[in-house]
């Protein structure tokens, strides 16, 4: 009887990193049998998606509370199929309340369980490490400095190196890319990235369309990209942030997410995963964050590190300016904005720190190494 796996992730970047891997395993073990709870990107792989994550992502306290009705579903659906199944190994990629609860799943019934792009338990809730450290047969972080980290607690890790590394390049050269967007280079080019959630496009489109208004004084000629994160059209971008898109604005497809960024002089970046392939672009830059205010009040308590942005983390230093909470205003954003376009020690200086992060992600292809690391595990029985 052949292997098989289940994969679950909870947002876009991690089906997009579920789908990277799945790619690499066709390769190393073509008769693995792979199921998965995913989205747009696993869907087009060779997995089975048995559970849809669109519309899981959410960020905060509060937010998880409302949606926790959908939340709990999919996790029902996600341990019956466990039960059912029996798989040789569960792979959790982050979101990592939802699969710690999958990782409590899996280990009731003995199956072995892969962590991959741990919870971040440095940041925040250090003492909770143990709770991985029952459920996880392995841990496969992504940043070097996580494996002091949870080596110190004692639980297994392997540093396999980040997803990311050399998969972050536009699909053409600028020159290409400048004439299908159909923009000027006469006039600067401004970056919209909203977020892939609900509860982040809602919250901080508004404010960078607000910010663009704004500008308009300065940079009358500005023109504007908005890429589309994986699963969100035009119609899911209004209907969340309850307003109109306006046509000045390109909406691009995700598809294009590194051409775009490519084209961009300037731009606003939703904290996340994008932030880092930005960085990996080296395209300037501000990034901002808003949730609900109790979970803001809740989350600002027990965060323990001095940034957020995951550019500035892996530089250990603030390389780009982060606006949290009540500092996320479109004033702030436009001075933000006005800087980068208007100084160019300034944006020369940010451009080479974000080469510099760049080079600390280093070439490793982190899907090939966690392959690598899946059959190990599959071939210990």
């Amino acid at each position: 009887m052949s292997d098989s796996i289940v994969i679950v992730t909870g947002e876009a970047s991690g089906d997009k990193h579920g789908a990277n891997l799945v790619k690499e395993l066709s390769h190393l073990r073509p008769d693995l049998s792979i199921s998965a709870m995913g989205g747009e990107a696993l869907e087009a792989s060779s997995a089975e998606v048995v559970v849809d994550n669109r519309g899981l992502a959410v960020m905060g306290l509060f937010e998880v509370i409302r949606h926790y009705p959908q939340i709990r579903k999919a996790l029902n659906q996600v341990k019956q199929h466990i039960n059912e199944t029996k798989p040789s190994l569960v792979v959790l990629i982050d979101y990592a309340e939802f699969n710690l609860k999958v990782a409590a799943a899996a280990k009731a019934l003995d199956i072995p369980v892969l962590f991959y792009i741990s919870p971040k338990f440095w940041a925040w809730r250090e003492k909770r490490v143990n709770r991985i450290k029952r459920l996880v047969d392995m841990l496969a972080v992504i940043f070097p400095f996580e494996v002091e980290f949870y080596e110190k607690h004692q639980v297994p890790v392997r540093y396999v190196g980040n997803p990311l590394a050399g998969k972050v390049t536009a699909s053409q050269n600028k020159a290409e890319n400048i004439q299908d967007f159909d923009l000027n280079t006469d006039n600067p080019v401004i970056g919209i990235f909203p977020g892939s959630r609900r509860s982040e496009i809602s919250r901080l489109l508004p404010l960078y369309l607000e910010t663009r208004d704004l500008l308009q004084a300065d940079f009358p000629k500005a023109q504007y990209l908005l890429p589309m994160a994986p699963g969100v059209d035009k119609q899911t971008l209004e209907q969340w942030a309850a307003q109109s898109i306006p046509d000045e604005v390109h909406l691009i497809e995700s598809d294009r997410v590194y051409d775009a960024m490519q084209c961009c002089d300037a731009a606003m970046v939703t904290m996340g995963t994008v932030t880092l392939e930005s960085a990996l672009m080296k395209m300037p830059m501000l990034t901002a964050n808003k949730i609900a205010e109790v979970s803001y009040q809740i989350l600002n308590r027990m965060v323990r590190i001095e940034h957020l942005t995951l550019a500035n983390i892996v530089a250990e230093k603030e390389i780009v300016k982060e606006y949290l909470q009540h500092d996320a205003i479109p004033e702030n954003f436009r001075q933000e904005i006005s800087r980068i376009l208007n100084d160019s020690n300034y944006r020369e200086v940010m451009v080479s720190n974000l080469g510099m992060v760049k080079q600390r992600i280093g070439n490793e292809n982190g899907s090939a190494n966690v392959a690598e690391l899946i059959i190990e595990m599959l071939d210990r029985g």
